[in-house]
């Protein structure tokens, strides 16, 4: 029996009328057969052909179907009464890859599938027909013909992992978002085969976690979530197509419960004891102990502490030991048991992340640390160290010069101190061992070698007699003073000087002084002020602190002058003696050389004679007399 089917449609569109027509198909017994060139004629009742290419509808064939081979579709063409046509199919599946799927009956055009489809690996074949005949001239345009492999449900549904981790924090809100768990499934997901839904086979204890069977979005159902209480929960969660009723697998979730902040840092004891060597600095006291419920490790549960009370000097601070949460308790000052023999801290203890509001409060978040200051035996002190002294050069021996004592801190045990002269390199000094008292045991010199910028020093201890006995080094620097007891002196005692004022420079003179400065220069140069008479043909003006310049007045005859001079120091008291200074007073030239050597001459109101010479001599009584402030040596 043949069914012939033609559908006209028109568009209502001035003078055009398209028909559009569907493959003409008969139903034989051995199956489909399409005539996919064939359409009905538009001016009759006859069918007529039209040259125009093949449209053959999609052909559906179920994945897995295991009657192989399986007829799929018969294609004819109407042509064939007039000779026999051969028919073929190229393309993916027949001649490409994968090769053998699909065969065609070449002399009736039936096409067969020749192999087991799985649709997850190729889901549609789009096969080229050809009709040709028995010469190899097309009969037709060639055609395609589309097979399309439907879906079973031969895939169940895998989870993206073995196990889910999740987290949330405790005493979070029902409802709170844990996690999100998935699964893909490699059915047709247009189909059910494909639609999953998600659900929780099993969590251990009360049922605190709910999921959505379509998202698979895991959320808290119930309060009550406590870290300190349940550390983690395992679910068992599985998923299934066919919108639950299908294919199933299942996958593990876990779910971390998060620490938060929610139990503050109590101190184990309401008191502790410390010990402390007087005097020490840098060294640990003791510690302090914490306990705290959150999770170890945590800013939740690690300490800061801080002493709040009872330390008003700094003396003392505190750390953190990282791996015990310990509070460490160190002395960064000195402390006097003489002074203060116990301090009392108050230490708080708080956590480094804020606590939450709604945390617990406890009492025991202070605790008190007595700190008892332990008496060592401290060795004495010297109050003034170094000690300075001050004693004149050429002191007698058996001078007493100070007493360099020490003091022992230790007052609540009587101690007795001794002394001992440990390093006095020149011998000078002697120390009584008992009252420190020191006294010179030779005359002290300006000049000796021992000395360092007129500075002599010596090195005392000071030894308690405790057990074992401590002992203490003080510095004994002496000034030695130089003390003026040597008049200056002239540096030279014979000189050449033109007879004329107007010719030569005068004479330049100098003096030196085995004393040192402030008992030396500068120094004072003059003529002998008991003979007038001097001023009349010489004078003496100051140079610089040793010089001074003698020039003539007026002038004199050529000879040898005597003249007396006073050259005094600047010491305390000043020094002065008397020099006899002898001029060799000549002619000079032009140049103010002088032209030979003068003869002695004395003659009253040029010089001094001999004879007034020998009357200074005399005269010194009276002389010390006039001048108190000046002592001569003579």
């Amino acid at each position: 029996m043949e069914i012939r089917i033609s559908l006209t449609m028109c568009f209502l569109v001035p003078l055009l009328c398209q028909v559009l027509t569907m493959v003409v198909q008969e139903v034989s017994e051995d199956g489909l057969v399409l005539y996919p060139w064939r359409r009905p004629a538009l001016m009759d009742n006859r069918i007529q052909r039209v040259k125009r290419a093949w449209v053959i509808p999609v052909i559906s064939v179920a994945e897995n179907a295991r009657n192989i081979p399986l007829l799929l579709v018969q294609i004819k063409s109407d042509k064939q009464h007039l000779g026999s046509v051969i028919y073929s199919i190229k393309g993916a599946g027949v001649d490409e890859e994968p090769k053998g799927i699909f065969t065609i009956n070449k002399n009736t055009g039936a096409v067969y599938l020749n192999a087991v489809l799985d649709r997850e690996k190729m889901e549609r074949f789009k096969l080229r027909a050809f009709a040709v005949d028995s010469g190899g001239v097309t009969l037709e345009e060639p055609t395609d013909l589309e097979i399309v492999v439907i879906d079973q449900n031969d895939n169940p549904p895998i989870f993206s992992q073995k196990v889910f981790q999740g987290h949330v924090p405790e005493g979070a809100i029902p409802g709170t978002l844990v996690m999100t768990i998935k699964a893909t499934d490699e059915d047709d997901p247009q189909t059910d085969n494909a639609e999953l839904r998600y659900t929780i086979i099993q969590q251990d204890g009360p049922q605190m976690f709910s999921i959505n069977q379509e998202t698979g979005d895991i959320r808290t159902v119930q309060v009550g979530l406590d870290r300190e209480v349940v550390e983690s929960y395992n679910l068992t969660v599985q998923v299934a197509d066919m919108m639950g009723l299908g294919l199933a697998s299942t996958a593990k979730a876990v779910i971390i419960i998060d620490d938060i902040n929610d139990n503050a840092p109590e101190f184990t004891q309401d008191e502790f004891f410390m010990e402390v060597p007087e005097h020490s600095s840098g060294l640990e006291i003791g510690r302090v102990s914490v306990t705290d419920k959150d999770l170890r490790g945590s800013p939740n549960w690690k300490v800061q502490f801080s002493i709040t009370g009872g330390d008003p000097h700094g003396e003392f601070t505190i750390r953190t030991d990282p791996e015990t949460n310990e509070g460490v308790l160190f002395i960064i000052k000195p402390l006097d048991h003489e002074a203060k023999e116990f301090h009392q801290l108050i230490v708080s203890a708080e956590n480094q992340a804020p606590l939450r509001p709604s945390a617990p409060r406890t009492s025991r978040s202070q605790t008190l640390v007595t700190i008892t200051v332990k008496d060592v035996n401290e060795p004495p002190f010297f109050h003034e160290n170094p000690k300075i002294v001050r004693v004149n050069e050429r002191t007698p021996p058996g001078t007493e010069i100070t007493a360099f004592t020490a003091i022992d801190p230790d007052v609540k045990e009587v101690q007795e101190i001794s002394y001992a002269l440990v390093s006095d390199p020149a011998d000078w000094l002697t120390l009584d061992a008992v009252s420190g008292w020191i006294h010179t045991r030779y005359t002290l010199d300006r000049k000796s070698q021992f000395l360092q910028g007129g500075w002599y020093t010596a090195l005392i201890t000071a030894t308690d007699n405790a057990t074992p006995p401590r002992s203490a080094t003080g510095t004994l620097s002496v000034e030695v003073l130089e003390v003026n007891d040597h008049a200056p002196v002239l540096w030279q005692y014979s000189r050449e000087l033109c007879n004329k004022p107007q010719q030569g420079n005068g004479v330049l003179i100098s003096a030196t002084d085995e004393d040192l400065p402030p008992q030396a220069h500068p120094f004072i140069f003059q003529l002998e002020p008991s003979f007038t008479e001097l001023t009349l043909n010489w004078s003496i003006s100051h140079v610089n602190s040793t010089h001074a310049l003698l020039e003539l007045l007026s002038e004199v005859q050529e000879g040898v002058y005597v003249l007396p001079l006073l050259v005094a120091d600047s010491g305390e008291p000043p020094l002065a003696q008397l020099q006899l200074l002898n001029i060799s007073v000549c002619r000079c030239d032009a140049l103010g050389s002088c032209q030979g050597t003068a003869a002695a001459l004395f003659n009253s109101g040029t010089g001094i004679s001999l004879s007034a010479v020998l009357i200074i001599l005399g005269s010194i009584a009276l002389l010390l007399r006039e001048y108190k402030n000046y002592i001569y040596i003579l």
